[in-house]
């Protein structure tokens, strides 16, 4: 697997020298950007000598630095063929370096970082979501135009590029507010001078992004994979004119296209398996709006705490002064301290239900006071027993009749041992609410069996796919088919037929 083999590249950057030779291929990666590709060792020399560390820094200990980055494959050593003017050139064979691709983006993403420090970057923009907008539309445009390759390519370049920054961004800010720098910045004080810039920050690009998402996402349910295909064939034949020694397969920059345009309809449509990422997006930025509004309440709240209500009592002590007739200082106190010596009665009396009764419409009650000294108990009386035995037979006989009853309405719908829903026509409201306990119970149980209050079993056959209305004398129900069998009387009766063609024999 060469794909997955050893990144010899970044040895340098976990070298014991990391410093020197990170200040050396800083070096190369600057003038790469600058369009020079190849340095001499005297320019790597003269670049170094100009900071503090390298003061003492000699040629030798550069060759010697430059040997190890040739062998990792950081850099490309060229030797120089024209003509040498000295005796340690013709010795040391004059070299030119070039930087190694792995260099380049090595270096390219480490600047990225040091830019953002130990903070994530990115940022919530809702013109990325009108721009990309803009690049389907003409993508659209394409399809009903004879377009040129290299116009088909630009738009396909466009539409992946604002995609990826709109993904690149928003997880990146995303993660920066739910970071613990983040975190510990928004419960300080000074969060709350910024507290209202940052929540509408976030609520104008939840309004940015829902006003042009919905134009993106019925766009791209027009803009199929299959309806794309004569598109992304121009787009790949396109990449194909960019000269490369290795050979590239055509098919497989046309598979590449439609795999990206996979992701970025899955990205805001979703797919069978899982949400889209757009709708995670909003509701991520909404529950950091409603974070941020906590946040903000309990700031508020430990500030008023602390709030020196010295300035109030000034006020309320000028208004006070200010008045002449002491009645209308008793109904300001009254006001703004309450009442004073106010008595309050506790009684375990319970009130009508009415809420609105007055104190005045209530009857008068009576309420014992118990001293609240050690050792007291209430006097008691003796008392005789009583006998409820008739009572208790008179309860005993009525239960046994409404089981009685019970059971007989039951029994006249019973048929060959077994009731079924959709034979019935009308049952009692006890009936009903007497099935539904049998099915609730049933359900809760892996074999659908439950016992009766009369001690039978009975086992609940329930089809979902099938419906019936059962009608009773208090409403009408739509339920699942149901069939209650009960076990003890299809037992007995199999018995029976047994028996029954032994006697014949």
């Amino acid at each position: 697997m060469t794909v997955f083999k050893k990144v010899t590249e970044a040895t340098y950057l976990t070298a014991d020298k990391a410093s020197t030779y990170r200040a050396i291929l800083r070096y190369f990666y600057t003038q790469h950007e600058r369009m020079r590709e190849f340095i001499y060792p005297v320019d790597i020399f003269v670049h170094l000598k100009k900071r503090e560390e390298f003061s003492d820094y000699t040629m030798d200990q550069l060759h010697t630095d430059l040997e190890p980055l040739v062998k990792w494959g950081n850099i490309i050593a060229r030797q120089e063929v024209g003509k040498v003017r000295t005796v340690d050139e013709f010795k040391k064979k004059r070299f030119r370096y070039q930087c190694s691709p792995y260099t380049v983006e090595f270096e390219r993403m480490l600047i990225e970082m040091e830019g953002h420090g130990e903070t994530f970057g990115g940022s919530l923009e809702r013109t990325q979501f009108e721009r990309l907008l803009q690049a389907l539309e003409k993508v659209e445009d394409a399809l009903k135009t004879e377009e040129k390759t290299e116009e088909c390519a630009q738009r396909l370049e466009d539409v992946t590029t604002f995609f990826r920054s709109i993904t690149k961004n928003t997880a990146d800010y995303l993660a920066y507010l739910n970071s613990e720098k983040a975190e510990e910045k928004m419960q300080t004080e000074a969060f709350l001078a910024y507290k209202d810039q940052f929540t509408t920050y976030l609520r104008d690009f939840i309004v940015g992004m829902q006003q042009t998402s919905y134009l993106i996402q019925s766009m791209l349910k027009r803009l199929t994979v299959e309806r794309l295909s004569p598109f992304f064939h121009k787009v790949a034949e396109h990449q194909e004119k960019a000269f490369r020694f290795e050979e590239k397969v055509q098919e497989a920059s046309h598979e590449e296209n439609q795999e990206k345009w996979r992701s970025l309809q899955s990205w805001f449509l979703g797919d069978a398996a899982h949400e889209s990422e757009y709708e995670l997006l909003e509701e991520r930025t909404n529950e950091s709006i409603r974070r941020i509004t906590r946040v903000m309440q309990r700031l508020s709240e430990r500030h008023q705490h602390f709030y020196s209500r010295k300035k109030d009592y000034l006020h309320l002590a000028k208004w006070f002064e200010s008045m002449e007739d002491v009645s209308e200082a008793h109904h300001l106190s009254a006001v703004a301290f309450g009442l004073f010596h106010t008595k309050h009665l506790h009684t375990d009396h319970v009130p009508t239900d009415d809420i609105y009764t007055d104190v005045w419409e209530e009857e008068a009650m009576s309420h014992e006071t118990r001293p609240r000294i050690q050792g007291y108990t209430e006097r008691t009386k003796a008392g005789a027993i009583v006998d409820h035995t008739k009572e208790k037979e008179q309860v005993r006989k009525e239960h046994e009749e409404r089981r009685k009853l019970e059971k007989d309405m039951v029994e006249q719908y019973i048929k060959e041992g077994r009731i079924d829903t959709e034979d019935l026509s009308e049952v009692e409201a006890y009936v009903r609410k007497l099935f539904l306990s049998w099915i609730g119970k049933a359900m809760a149980r892996k074999d659908h069996v439950v016992k009766t209050n009369t001690g039978e079993r009975v086992k609940v056959e329930l089809d979902e796919k099938r419906k019936t209305v059962l009608r009773s004398t208090d409403g009408v129900m739509y339920m699942p088919v149901a069939v209650f069998h009960f076990l003890d009387r299809t037992i007995k009766a199999k018995e029976g037929e047994v028996f029954h063609g032994t006697a014949g024999v």
